[in-house]
């Protein structure tokens, strides 16, 4: 069984070179982006939120993070379906469930868009569970839909919207799928251009799961993660997108929020609302 050892050993090495490969690519890639201690925040900038994709892992995290935040007073998700988290929410009178089947048609939405401050969108799925066309559809069209029935419904600040995209998204990246990001970021950031919105690109790496849903695969991969700022929970991006919204006037429309920069606002938002 020599040969089983030797294949175990090589795909160990192997593990080991790719962490130590992406660590040392997040440290060489730190954001950019510094939160200004003395920012003006706006207390009613995220006092209506709507979450999207809220059934998936990155979904249910951010909206953990809005149903605990005291400053919100109504959380909207749109889905397909519920979830033990938005069930939770709704019996606690802070979350309104609306279920679509269209993801391009808001008309159902007409009374509670113009009332919706801050956007959380982690809807989304793999390119290697869709095909092309599907995949556009979903992180193409559903956003900039959304955003243009948005703005026909409201543009007066404070408005943001959050779009969570990944790590490696850019329109000049070879993958199909991070061009088809990358042009979404521009897209809606083009949209809002004039209007009383904000649009955020969130290109974090590793999105760690709710403790509800996370496995020890999880929090291992976590620590593997952690020394090149690659990996962040999801309930502190939820906090960072929520941080970023109060500041209404310190990032401009169109900012990209690479992980370390979500990581330096998150940390910001846990000293202002300690739980």
């Amino acid at each position: 069984m020599k040969w089983l050892k030797r294949i175990s050993i090589g795909l160990l090495a192997a593990v080991v070179i790719l962490v130590v490969g992406l660590n040392l690519w997040g440290m060489a890639t730190l954001g950019t982006l510094t939160p200004d201690p003395d920012a003006l925040r706006d207390d009613n900038a995220n006092r209506v939120v709507l979450v999207s994709g809220a059934t998936g892992s990155v979904g249910d995290a951010v909206l953990k993070a809005a149903m605990r935040d005291p400053g919100i007073e109504t959380i909207h998700v749109i889905t397909r379906r519920s979830s033990p988290r938005i069930d939770e929410g709704v019996a606690s009178g802070k979350v309104q469930m609306h279920l679509l089947k269209d993801f391009t048609d808001y008309s159902s939405l007409a009374d509670v868009l113009p009332q919706v401050n801050t956007v959380l969108w982690a809807l989304g799925t793999s390119s290697l569970q869709v095909d092309a066309d599907t995949y556009t559809w979903i992180h193409v069209d559903f956003p900039t839909a959304f955003v243009k029935a948005w703005l026909e419904a409201r543009q007066d600040a404070p408005m943001a919207f959050h779009y969570v995209t990944g790590m490696g998204t850019g329109e000049d990246e070879s993958a199909r799928w991070a061009q088809e990001k990358g042009r979404a970021e521009r897209l809606v950031a083009e949209m809002a251009e004039g209007t009383g919105l904000r649009t955020f690109g969130h290109r974090s790496g590793y999105i760690r799961p709710t403790a509800e849903r996370a496995s020890w695969g999880a929090y291992l991969l976590e620590a593997l993660c952690k020394p090149g700022d690659l990996v962040i929970a999801g309930t502190d991006l939820g906090g960072a997108m929520l941080e970023i919204s109060a500041r209404t006037e310190e990032l401009p429309n169109g900012s990209i929020i690479d992980n370390a920069d979500a990581l330096a606002y998150a940390s910001i938002y846990r000293a202002n609302n300690p739980r």
